[in-house]
């Protein structure tokens, strides 16, 4: 979910493209576009229901499967933008130093994101069999602590399957976020110019050429590194094409408002029928990089184009509320157990509407409520030690 993307703290402006000074970079709109991609991996996540006169309806099959069925690539989305800002900002951060700190980053990606990591890793690994035995469940869990604590999870959820606590079966994408993190500074530090195009676009070949390889109902083909690596060169190429190629910047805000709808219904047709879409097993291969395409462009409309029809970043719930987004990513899965436990003992969770409505809504709030909470009294300090570590600011 950096997550992160996802992961760096990027205010939204008035403006209607990315604006620099010698201590700030902001990115306009993205912490809106944030929070809409964790809402989408939370709407996927939701409506479970053991009733099957609930599953059978014709309603549920449409929410469930149809318009939420395809949630899952809010991590996508969430993976381009991680390349998308990483890159910019270590990028920037040559420009106006002569190099990149490579110490400096990690440590201040181990503050960003360790913290909150490693408490949901202690959670699912101490707590939550603690309190499946309190309930008088027996708890059944797969997953290897080792994995985890070393950013491999992706891995061991290949090798093992789902986890039994749901708070680590999201944790997979935070580990693809920190082996990218490992890799991607050094990447960068060695490459300049054309160079760095020409070496994001190897990265997408090499994930193209090991997609290529994985039956089409592998998990692999979701959770691994290579197969999944695209997303994160195709964020990388897009700022690295508005910081160094002045015509496509310009191309991108002269954006046509008939090409801005083109691109979001575009958008929105994969999120509806990308099994249709890309059905045959050629395209398969390359649906993840024709997706992270579509992220990516949506990305630079949103931060450039001066015709769009709304900026998130005019939404100040939104923008408030993508503050939150890595909290709210890594904490939902713990908010909508809670709920379906409440909602059981209450016995108000049989009727359809309390499925698809009642039970989404107190996840939602109670999401939002244990990811302010963690940000406000346990992130924070953490966060306000990375400005030790910064060379050029993300505001």
């Amino acid at each position: 979910m950096s997550i992160q993307h996802q992961q760096l703290s990027a205010h939204d402006t008035e403006t209607n493209r990315a604006q620099t000074n010698e201590k700030a970079v902001f990115f306009p709109n993205l912490d809106g576009l944030r929070f809409l991609c964790f809402l989408s991996v939370f709407l996927y996540h939701s409506g479970y229901t053991e009733f099957a006169s609930n599953r059978e309806s014709a309603l549920y099959g449409f929410l469930k499967h149809r318009l939420f069925g395809n949630g899952n690539l809010g991590v996508n989305c969430f993976f381009v933008l991680s390349g998308f800002l990483i890159t910019y900002l270590l990028l920037e951060e040559r420009r106006r130093t002569g190099r990149i700190d490579i110490g400096s980053f990690y440590l201040r990606r181990i503050l960003r994101i360790w913290p909150l990591y490693y408490l949901c890793v202690a959670f699912g690994f101490v707590a939550f069999p603690a309190l499946k035995l309190a309930f008088g469940a027996q708890p059944q869990e797969t997953a290897r602590p080792l994995f985890y604590l070393a950013f491999l999870s992706n891995f061991d959820f290949i090798h093992s399957g789902l986890p039994d606590a749901s708070v680590l079966g999201i944790l997979w994408s935070v580990a693809i976020e920190e082996q990218f993190y490992l890799a991607w500074p050094l990447l960068l530090a060695v490459a300049r110019g054309a160079s760095a195009g020409a070496s994001f676009a190897s990265v997408v070949v090499v994930s193209w050429l090991y997609r290529a390889t994985i039956p089409r109902d592998s998990l692999r083909l979701e959770l691994h590194t290579l197969a999944v690596i695209s997303d994160m060169a195709v964020g990388g190429w897009a700022a690295h094409a508005t910081l160094y190629r002045p015509r496509f910047l310009d191309r991108v805000r002269g954006m046509g408002r008939g090409e801005i709808a083109a691109l979001y219904t575009a958008a929105f047709a994969v999120l509806l029928f990308r099994n249709e879409v890309f059905a045959a097993a050629p395209l398969r291969t390359v649906d993840r990089l024709v997706i992270a395409g579509l992220f990516a462009l949506i990305i630079l409309e949103q931060n450039y184009a001066e015709r769009s029809f709304f900026k998130l970043g005019r939404s100040a719930v939104l923008s408030r509320l993508g503050t939150y987004t890595y909290g709210l990513y890594c904490l939902h899965p713990v908010a909508i157990l809670v709920v379906l436990r409440m909602t059981a003992l209450l016995r108000i969770n049989t009727a359809l509407w309390q499925v698809l409505l009642l039970e989404p809504a107190l996840s939602l709030v109670l999401s939002v409520l244990f990811a302010y909470v963690s940000h406000r009294w346990f992130e924070s300090p953490f966060l306000r030690m990375k400005s030790r570590f910064q060379r050029v600011v993300s505001a």
